[in-house]
């Protein structure tokens, strides 16, 4: 590895410990220390040993001949003991995580219990139906047959992958495993800064389940600073790996991108932007403003703005004075949430600079609330040029929904509407734009079980899609 200078020793006892997870083994050491992505923490990790890390192409994966069946109740029971309140690895991942991730640790806790659900056998196989036509696939080769006699076996194969995971939230380390297990893949997850402690306790979990299981085995959790050339230049090859399944900021996917090739693809849920679409019908009453303004703050705070279907821009139909209107309710209710979540981070300087010459410019923008983290909302004609982001709306004034289509591309996944009765005349034109989903304002956060994520079906794409051809009998 790259870390030839072993650390001193205040410095190592002052770091967070973030041991690794390989191939069924807990990997401890403090060889390196690195710094988490937004509050600049020190954590001790390990070297990699990419020997390790690596599984050779001369051996199948550990989970092919494993039924799927088997594999689900085995995440389940996982689910299960995740949640247990005696599970010491959670407790201790909160414990650290509420040194080094920006949200609070009530915050985190909460996304991490939630996402826990996904863990039901329901969904799960809701999840394989969905992404396959014949389920089957994963488990055996599927007999063929074409119109003009020819045979084949065709099967789904457990891919190589590399999950290079986000820091946003731990919920994303969750649904990694799950997929990655359900596919049968080989998985080595690189951890983000922000949060390099979730993924080993779900696998330090499943460890405890039962070591010697296929599924703990298939499983390697690491973190490696993005963009280390040295180490990525030798990890990053089709001789090792099928595919990285990418999640992060433009970036990491960046840094990905540049080591793609013929036999190493990427899989990208890249960084999105989340909108709403308010029309006039919310001023029909003072009842329906007020609970339209509280569907949108429900939609803004999701993981207190931090996920990509958190809505940043609020395209409201009707006049200057209607849209002042929403938007003093919009803010009032947005710091209700910052409140109750504990989370008042103040904004980042570049953009209180930005509102602050907004204020100035008060004939062109209308301003509620202040940047001091406890919620804020901009009036504009059209969206403001910076990332809204820690508890701040856009509310973008038009005259129809229709001009807000303009603003649509393939980086807007959630589209939240209001009054869902207009949908069917905007949905072709969002999905036209580069929208890759739409909600009824206010429900931004849940999802279908098994639809596409990010404008595809992941799990379809996760395998290693194999034909064996058989031809046609001598007499066909």
């Amino acid at each position: 590895m790259n870390q030839l200078t072993k650390p001193d020793p205040e410095t190592v006892k002052a770091a967070i410990p973030a041991p690794f997870f390989v191939c069924g083994k807990l990997v401890e050491g403090s060889d390196s220390i690195q710094s988490s992505r937004d509050l600049g923490v020190n954590f001790a990790t390990p070297l990699i040993n990419l020997d390790q890390v690596v599984y050779p192409r001369t051996e199948t994966p550990p989970l092919l001949n494993v039924p799927l069946a088997e594999i689900i109740d085995f995440l389940v029971e996982t689910g299960q003991r995740l949640l247990a309140p005696d599970n010491p690895y959670m407790q201790q991942c909160f414990d650290r995580m509420a040194s080094t991730h920006i949200l609070p640790r009530s915050v985190v806790e909460t996304t991490a219990r939630h996402a826990v659900s996904y863990l039901d056998k329901r969904i799960l196989m809701a999840e394989v139906e969905q992404n396959f036509p014949d389920p089957k696939a994963l488990d055996e080769w599927i007999p063929k047959q074409d119109f003009t006699g020819r045979r084949s076996f065709v099967r789904a194969f457990g891919p190589r992958l590399i999950h290079v995971l986000p820091g946003n939230s731990p919920g994303v380390a969750v649904k990694s495993v799950a997929q990655g297990a359900m596919v049968k893949a080989v998985n080595l997850f690189k951890m983000s800064s922000a949060d390099p402690f979730t993924m080993v306790a779900i696998l330090r979990t499943m460890a405890d389940l039962d070591p010697e299981h296929p599924l703990v085995k298939s499983m390697s959790a690491v973190y490696w600073r993005g963009g280390d050339d040295k180490l990525e230049s030798a990890l990053y090859r089709p001789q090792y790996f099928d595919k990285i399944v990418a999640w992060g900021g433009g970036d990491a996917i960046n840094n990905v991108i540049k080591f793609l090739g013929p036999g190493f693809q990427l899989v990208s849920f890249d960084p999105k932007t989340s909108i709403s679409m308010v029309g006039r019908e919310v001023f029909a009453s003072s009842e329906t403003l007020a609970q339209a303004a509280e569907l949108t703050a429900a939609d803004v705070m999701i993981l207190n703005q931090e996920a990509c279907v958190a809505s940043r821009y609020q395209f409201v139909e009707g006049s200057q004075e209607d849209a002042d209107r929403f938007c003093e309710q919009l803010q009032r209710r947005i710091a209700e949430h910052a409140a109750a979540s504990g989370d008042v981070r103040p904004l980042e300087m570049g953009v209180r600079e930005e509102i602050e010459a907004m204020i100035i410019m008060d004939d062109e923008f209308g301003v509620w609330g202040e940047a001091d983290g406890k919620g804020i909302v901009i009036r504009s004609e059209e969206p403001v040029d910076f990332h809204p982001t820690n508890k701040t709306a856009n509310v973008v004034r038009v005259d129809s929904l229709d001009d807000a289509i303009k603003y649509v591309n393939v980086a807007t996944q959630t589209v939240g509407f209001y009054p869902f009765e207009r949908v069917p005349d905007y949905r072709d034109r969002l999905a036209s734009g580069g929208a890759q989903r739409i909600v009824r304002l206010g429900e931004a956060g849940p999802s279908t079980v098994g639809n596409p994520h990010d404008a595809m079906y992941p799990l379809h794409r996760f395998v290693h899609w194999m034909a064996h051809e058989d031809g046609c009998e001598p007499n066909d």
